[in-house]
């Protein structure tokens, strides 16, 4: 069985976070593991408050899982401090594992700032260059590109703009889930884009797309698909999960992880 590691905040109510993650991980049918950066107290109308946990403790969570059952693929979503983004760098750089997906978890759909300077500069400096593939919305391709993005070809000009900071190493998969024309991607990689078509869905239940798309890119990975056919897969998920139509809180709802599994009686 393959093997998943994420790294990332988690949501009580189950999802976003960790918690999508390992939902998302289970419905691949793949082993998943957890190291946890951050408790948050959250629901699908907002979040009400975050604890960080140790540098040390994040350490001590990622050598028991590296040293015991390597995973096949890594997801690292969010991480809250400059802290927290140099253990895990240095982690990965003493285990070297493969098919690394980082989501960057950097500002939120309305636009604002979820990292401080520090830490924002520490993912793009330590964190960025160790991914395989990094997936911006559109408001962070915006900061990390330091270009507005308004098109499709804003888009492709932005992905060229973060890879090329990136020396080309890792792949850029900005998501136009910002766009309000549009629901396709661009996956900058072998410095050209790349296009994935997808068809908006009329769903305001979308809390916790961003993890769900990275971990089940991170699942078609440890599978050993090619990046561009993961992709194309997980957004087939996507689309699935949110075309369930689920209906929970009195927010923005989480999404159906299950939807494509089937019990035998």
């Amino acid at each position: 069985m393959k093997k998943v590691l994420t790294i990332a905040g988690s949501d009580c109510s189950g999802g976003a976070g960790i918690q999508a993650d390992l939902k998302t991980i289970t419905a691949h049918k793949l082993y998943g593991m957890s190291a946890v950066t951050s408790l948050t107290a959250q629901n699908t109308t907002g979040v009400y408050g975050i604890s960080d946990v140790s540098e040390d403790f994040l350490a001590r969570q990622l050598e028991c899982i590296f040293s015991d059952i390597f995973p096949d693929a890594v997801k690292i979503g969010m991480v809250s401090n400059a802290g927290l983004i140099k253990v895990i760098a240095e982690k990965l750089e003493k285990y070297h594992p493969s098919n690394i997906v980082l989501d960057t978890v950097m500002v939120s759909t309305s636009g604002s700032k979820l990292l401080r300077d520090d830490a924002q500069q520490a993912l793009a400096r330590l964190l960025m260059p160790l991914a395989d593939v990094i997936t911006p919305n559109i408001p962070e391709a915006e900061v990390l590109a330091g270009k507005k993005i308004t098109g499709s070809s804003d888009m492709a000009e932005a992905g060229k703009l973060i890879y090329d900071k990136l020396d080309g190493k890792t792949a850029v998969l900005i998501k136009g889930g910002h766009d309000l024309n549009t629901a396709n991607d661009m996956l900058y990689v072998n410095d050209s884009p790349v296009w994935f078509e997808g068809v908006r869905i009329d769903n305001d239940n979308t809390h916790g797309t961003g993890c769900t798309l990275s971990s089940a890119i991170a699942c078609n990975l440890a599978e050993g698909l090619e990046l561009s056919r993961a992709i194309g897969k997980a957004k087939k998920y996507i689309s699935g999960a949110l075309n369930y139509g689920l209906n929970l809180g009195k927010g923005s709802g989480p999404l159906n992880h299950a939807y494509w599994l089937k019990i035998d009686e």
